[in-house]
Parts: structure tokens; C-alpha cells; sequence
């Protein structure tokens, strides 16, 4: 049809359609929106939008990275777990934050920052004498509290620098306050020797029963002053009932000190795998066992924990000392460590006041494992076979069978301890406390306060 010289195309029945226009414009406009949307869906699923991951999840790692102070964005993380399906990735925020959900707490996670997501020229710092992340994968725990934060900086960071002097100050402080808490344990292990010639190796064995008991009790929603008072109750009552059905008999039936060394062994072995059983191989936490620390003066910090632990330490072992010279059962105590038969013969009952004793080491041992529980920090199944040959070691310095003896071997084990960290790796540590005392064992076998008619 032709209509003022223009020229119009009429559709007719059964003759192609062509599609005017504003639709065909309409349709492009379409398609381009979805492909926007469609690429914009995929660049916000893979990585995780920025700064945040699995959010849905109970626990979490987080952290930030940073370059000489300034934050980095866009920076890739990555955790990977064994409780992880798959690898979580996340971009970092613009303040250089990042966080990622995770399934379980008390596992371990690999965290791994990708290198080539950094700025041109940056990199991660290698230097063992600052306080910044030294690799790009770094394993990390998640313990009881469900949250752990890790840091990765870049370029220059401060030197945290500490003279030697402050350094052995700092080590002196914290050797007395594991001396002390050493000390509460090896009086006990000291005292059963003196009285009943028994080398008790289950005596590790009640040290973590005190903290396994607090742990319980804080677990069923007691306060922790409350739990302690418990916790020490318990191991009373766990040095007398030990007392009463194995330690009593044996000693009735004349049992042989080798023999008795022995059972103590295999007690130790089955009380040790025990708990493990019932708590498992992992590590649990005391309220408090991550409080901060207060700085005293120079660079020498304590925590509230440490400080309360020095002060009821030594508390403890102040009422301990008034009652073995004052009172009847403590002197009764003295008369049968140095020769229980004549004590036997002045009319002694030996029998009850060794099980006064054993109630007594039992307790004191039950409040050193909650005091070590706190020094580690943690609690573990076999936290105290780890300073089973200290206690001995303590003990063996001071003079078997002398509770003065064990106080001050245990205070000298644990400055020296602590002080060795400053000539030999850390892991060595115990180590040197025991070379130290065969050296001193070998100029006087006896020890400090041993008598030669007493120890060969």
C-alpha cells in the first residue's frame, strides 16, 4: 500500500510477521539485563562476597591483613578443615577484615592467604624477631570458645624487643610460680614416701584428677570457686579411697617396696588411659584461662590468674607448715618419717595417720593439677604425667621424704625450668631441670636437706 508517497507494509494471513521496532528494542534490552544479572550472580557466588563466609555457622576464624599499618581489600583467604565438605574462600573487606564460618570447635583448620590476590610488590614477612604471621598457610584451633583470630601483616612491622635482663626477670617470676604450683604436689608424692616408702608414680594421676573435677563441676554450671572447693574435696576423697582399698592392704600383707613400686605403675597406666576414655584425646579450658595479662613493671605481666595463684600458693603452703609442727597428726607425721617403727612403738596408730596423709597429698595434688591446669593452660588426660618426673625430680633434690626438702627442690626445678628457655629451645626445658639434678646428686646424693643415714 502506498499512502502520501510512503510505503506500509500490511500483514496479510499466512504472510511473515516482522516485529516493529519497539519490541525488537525491548527484547535486546531484555537479554542484556539477564546477562548482567547472570554474571553478577557469579561473581558474587565464587569467592564468598567479600569479607564474610558461612555465616550460618556456630564458630568462626577471623582476621584482618594489612600492609605497614594500612588494610588490604580484595586479598583471597582460604580455610580448609577436616570437618569442611569443601575449601571456604573469602575476598577481604575495605578495612582488610575477613571471617569465615566453621562446622566444629576444638578441630584444627589450615588457613591459607593466596599470594598472587596481593598488591604489585607486596609480600608476606619472614622475620622470626617480629610479631607478624611468617607464612602464607598458617594451621590454626578452634578451641572451646569457638572463635580464634589470625592476622596476616605485611612489610615493615615493629621489632617487639625485651632486654635479657627483663627476659630472666620475667622467667625468674614465672619459675617461682610454677616452683609453687610444683611444690603443692611433690609435699604429697614426699610425704608418701617418707611415711610408707612407697615411689608413687599415680600420684600424676591425682594431680589431673583435681583439674578433671573442677572441669566437671564448671561444666554443670558451678562457679569456679565453687568447683575449685569441690574439685579439691573430690581428690580428698580419692587419696583416701585409694588409701583404703589398695595402699592398706599391701602394706598389711608386708608387700615389698619393688612390688609396690610396680602397682603404683600399673595404676598410674590404667587411671591415666581411664580418663582419656571419658574425656577423650582433646584439650579443655578453665573459665579464666585466657584472661589478660597486667603489666607490673617493665616489661614484667601477670595475669589475675597467675597472681591468685602465687598468693593461694603460698597461703597453702603456709597453713601446710603450721600444721605439720603444730599440730598432733603433723608431728605424729615427722615422728614416722623418720622411723616409723619407733614411732609404732611410742603408741602411734601408723596405720591412720598415713591415711591422713594420703588424704591430705591427695588434696594438695588436686589443687596443684587445677593451678597447672591454668599454667598450661588446659586440660588434658595426661597433663600430669607430664610433670610426673619434675615432681620427683623435686622431691629427689630437696631429700626424699622431707616435705621442707620438696618446697624448696620444687621452687629451684621451676626457676630453673623456666631460665633455661633463654640458653636451649623451650622443648628441651625439662630436660635441663633433670641434668641439673644429676649433676647436683652427684656432689651430694642425699640432697639439700637429706640425711646420708637416711638415702644411700
Amino acid at each position: 500500500m502506498v499512502k502520501d508517497g510512503i510505503t506500509s507494509h500490511v500483514q496479510q494471513p499466512g504472510d511473515p510477521m516482522k516485529m516493529p521496532k519497539s519490541r525488537i528494542s525491548q527484547w535486546i534490552r531484555t537479554v542484556l539485563v539477564s546477562i548482567i544479572a547472570c554474571t553478577g550472580l557469579s561473581l558474587f557466588a565464587s569467592p564468598a562476597s567479600a569479607d564474610s563466609a558461612n555465616a550460618d555457622l556456630p564458630y568462626s576464624i577471623s582476621g584482618t591483613v594489612s600492609e605497614s599499618g594500612a588494610p588490604l581489600e580484595g586479598v583471597k583467604i582460604t580455610v580448609t578443615g577436616p570437618s569442611m565438605a569443601v575449601p571456604t574462600e573469602v575476598l577481604t573487606a575495605v578495612d582488610g577484615s575477613w571471617s569465615i564460618g566453621v562446622p566444629e570447635k576444638n578441630s584444627d583448620y589450615e588457613v591459607k592467604l593466596d599470594t598472587e590476590t596481593l598488591p604489585a610488590g607486596s609480600s608476606i614477612v619472614d622475620d622470626p624477631d617480629t610479631t607478624a604471621v611468617e607464612s602464607s598457610s598458617m594451621s590454626v584451633r578452634v578451641g572451646p570458645g569457638g572463635r580464634v583470630a589470625l592476622n596476616f601483616f605485611l612489610g615493615d612491622v615493629e621489632r617487639a624487643t625485651t632486654s635479657l635482663l627483663d627476659q630472666l626477670l620475667s622467667r625468674i617470676i614465672n619459675g617461682v610460680n610454677f616452683g609453687l604450683m610444683l611444690a603443692l604436689a611433690s609435699i604429697g608424692l614426699s610425704l608418701i614416701y617418707g611415711t610408707t616408702g612407697i615411689s608413687n608414680f599415680a600420684h600424676a594421676e591425682m594431680v589431673t584428677f583435681g583439674a578433671l573435677a573442677s572441669l566437671i563441676f564448671v561444666q554443670l554450671g558451678a562457679p569456679l570457686w565453687i568447683a575449685l572447693i569441690g574439685a579439691v574435696a573430690l581428690s580428698a576423697f580419692f587419696g583416701w579411697g585409694m588409701d583404703a582399698a589398695l595402699w592398706a592392704p599391701l602394706r598389711r600383707r608386708n608387700t615389698g617396696l619393688v612390688q609396690l613400686m610396680i602397682v603404683s605403675i600399673g595404676l598410674s597406666l590404667a587411671v591415666r588411659y581411664t580418663y582419656q576414655l571419658i574425656i577423650g584425646g582433646g584439650t579443655e579450658q578453665l573459665p579464666g584461662a585466657d584472661s589478660p595479662k597486667l603489666q607490673l613493671f617493665g616489661s614484667i605481666s601477670l595475669s589475675w590468674i597467675d597472681i591468685a595463684s602465687m598468693v593461694i600458693s603460698v597461703f597453702l603452703l603456709a597453713v601446710f607448715a603450721w600444721w605439720l609442727l603444730r599440730t598432733r597428726i603433723g608431728k605424729a607425721t615427722r615422728a614416722i618419717s623418720d622411723n616409723p617403727s619407733l614411732a609404732a612403738a611410742s603408741g602411734i596408730n601408723v596405720d591412720a595417720v598415713v591415711r591422713v596423709v594420703w588424704i591430705v597429698g591427695s588434696a594438695l595434688a588436686g589443687f596443684s593439677g587445677i593451678l597447672w591446669a591454668f599454667f598450661r593452660p588446659g586440660i588434658r588426660w595426661d597433663m600430669g604425667g607430664q610433670i610426673l618426673l619434675l615432681m620427683f625430680a623435686a622431691t629427689t633434690l630437696g631429700g626424699l621424704g622431707t616435705a621442707w626438702g620438696a618446697l624448696i627442690g620444687s621452687i629451684i626445678v621451676g626457676i630453673l625450668v623456666e631460665t633455661s628457655t633463654l640458653v636451649i629451645p623451650s622443648d628441651l626445658k625439662y630436660v635441663g631441670a633433670l641434668v641439673i639434678l644429676i649433676v647436683i646428686l652427684l656432689f651430694r646424693p642425699q640432697g639439700i636437706m637429706g640425711r646420708k643415714e637416711r638415702v644411700g
